[in-house]
């Protein structure tokens, strides 16, 4: 597990870069709620001022939310979040969860001999022991 270090109040994470965890932190936002759609989101220099970092470093975590669709520019307001963009990352999400965590757990079932079924009634017993 990488290691930890405070800037800015802020927890950063050893060994990954700023900006990705610039684009994640707004990520979880919209996925909270707490940055909806169509609500402005933190400009560039707010970022960069926040969380002690160059600007072109906020920026460029900006701008891969803008080329993915979960932010859009509008010329002298700033940045806004997508109509949709939450969907999307909720989309997003649900592929990635399936792609780390399922496609792995299928492959170890069948490597010891489980059934589909059997690990849908385990996933089930366990969910219920852990509500």
């Amino acid at each position: 597990m990488a290691e930890s270090r405070k800037n800015g109040g802020e927890l950063v994470e050893e060994g990954r870069p700023l900006f990705l965890q610039i684009a994640e932190e707004i990520e979880s936002q919209v996925l909270e709620g707490t940055l909806a759609e169509q609500e402005r989101a933190p400009s560039t220099n707010e970022l960069a001022a926040f969380h002690r970092i160059n600007p072109a470093t906020a920026a460029k975590g900006i701008n891969l939310l803008v080329d993915r669709g979960i932010l859009v520019k509008r010329r002298g307001l700033g940045m806004f979040v997508a109509e949709g963009a939450r969907e999307q990352l909720r989309a997003e999400r649900r592929r990635q969860f399936a792609d780390h965590y399922l496609t792995p757990l299928l492959a170890e079932a069948r490597h010891i001999g489980l059934e589909v079924e059997t690990v849908i009634q385990l996933l089930r017993e366990r969910a219920e022991q852990n509500t």
